[in-house]
């Protein structure tokens, strides 16, 4: 079988060294070239978008200029106030949106863990051996008790009744 690596002969430390400070010249004359365009760009645009203003002429054509360019940051202002109302609704809207989907996630809940220690056993072993606990849940259970229902007595004759009624009637009848 034929040795299918080849064997690359490594460069002396000088011509390591003398490519690597080539390749960081190159590097340093492109980041050069890319600030003059950034710089260029951006000269291209202030000079379309905001004009070298004409500080020659009379007072009056100066106090114009001054109220033109007031005017022209009031639109500006307005704009931004816009922009950062809208930005502010959207960002409340956002933590609205985020809140809907965590309380329509629920909170997940663990896996309980069966534990095989009692609760007076737990407290024992937290609270050490000087403090004596008991926790038995049981007895603070509510007792129910079961309820006897009174029979009612049958039904009495109305006639014998009808003279511990007769007071009643009388009561009414003065009135």
């Amino acid at each position: 079988m034929a040795n299918i690596f080849i064997k690359i002969p490594l460069l002396p430390l000088k011509e390591e060294a003398r490519q690597s400070s080539l390749i960081l010249q190159i590097a340093a004359g492109w980041i050069e070239e890319e600030t003059k365009e950034l710089i260029a760009a951006k000269e291209a645009y202030m000079s379309e978008n905001a004009p070298k203003p004409d500080l020659g002429g009379d007072m009056a054509a100066l106090q114009e200029l001054c109220k033109k360019l007031h005017q022209a940051l009031d639109k500006i202002d307005d704009s931004r106030y816009d922009a950062e109302a809208k930005v502010k609704k959207s960002d409340l809207e956002i933590e609205d949106l985020k809140m809907k989907v965590v309380d329509l996630a629920g909170v997940k809940k663990p896996a309980l863990k069966k534990v095989r220690m009692s609760a007076d056993a737990m407290l024992q072993a937290l609270l050490g051996g000087k403090h004596k606990v008991t926790m038995d849940l049981r007895s603070n259970l509510k007792q129910v008790k079961k309820e006897v229902k009174e029979e009612t007595p049958e039904a009495l004759d109305w006639r014998k009744n009808i003279d511990d009624k007769a007071d009643r009637k009388k009561m009414f009848e003065t009135s």
